[in-house]
């Protein structure tokens, strides 16, 4: 093979290579606020917080199921305001109520105060959401297809 044909082979495979890092895309969970963003490694989390009324710790399990995401279960210690009724209860020893929800949801839209200690926590990682932006500030928490340019070069959490 002459050395013409060698370069345009390892040329063609350097477009192929850096093409395929802006076309393969990955649905992945990508949290977005104000100030930035960064995706999960994880397809679940936890969301938790001080139940405003309640006074009492509440937590959310979410799940990423293709580009769907899914409220799977949640867990608090008193039924009061916002409590689901009509859920699947089940059985713990840990002094919380769990219920399984599994519901389909659109992306999650969440005030964060530092009042209510809103918590996002991964199997590796526990993120004070309070803490990285403003009282009151929304953050987005949604299901993307990110390019692996984007997954490579952005913030991802463990």
């Amino acid at each position: 093979m002459s050395k013409s044909k060698i370069f345009l082979s390892g040329g063609m495979f350097a477009i192929m290579l850096l093409l395929s890092l802006f076309l393969i895309r990955i649905p992945t969970i990508q949290l977005s606020y104000m100030d930035g963003s960064f995706y999960l490694s994880d397809d679940t989390f936890e969301l938790g917080w001080i139940h405003s009324v309640e006074k009492e710790p509440w937590f959310e399990t979410y799940e990423r199921k293709g580009l769907d995401l899914y409220l799977t279960t949640t867990k608090f210690k008193t039924f009061g305001a916002g409590v689901p009724s009509s859920k699947k209860v089940i059985e713990a020893e840990d002094g919380f109520v769990h219920m399984v929800v599994n519901e389909k949801r659109g992306e999650i839209r969440l005030a964060v105060s530092e009042n209510v200690q809103t918590t996002l926590y991964t199997k590796n990682s526990e993120i004070q959401l309070y803490e990285l932006v403003d009282d009151y500030e929304t953050i987005v928490i949604r299901v993307v297809n990110a390019s692996l340019w984007n997954l490579l070069r952005g913030e991802k959490i463990d």
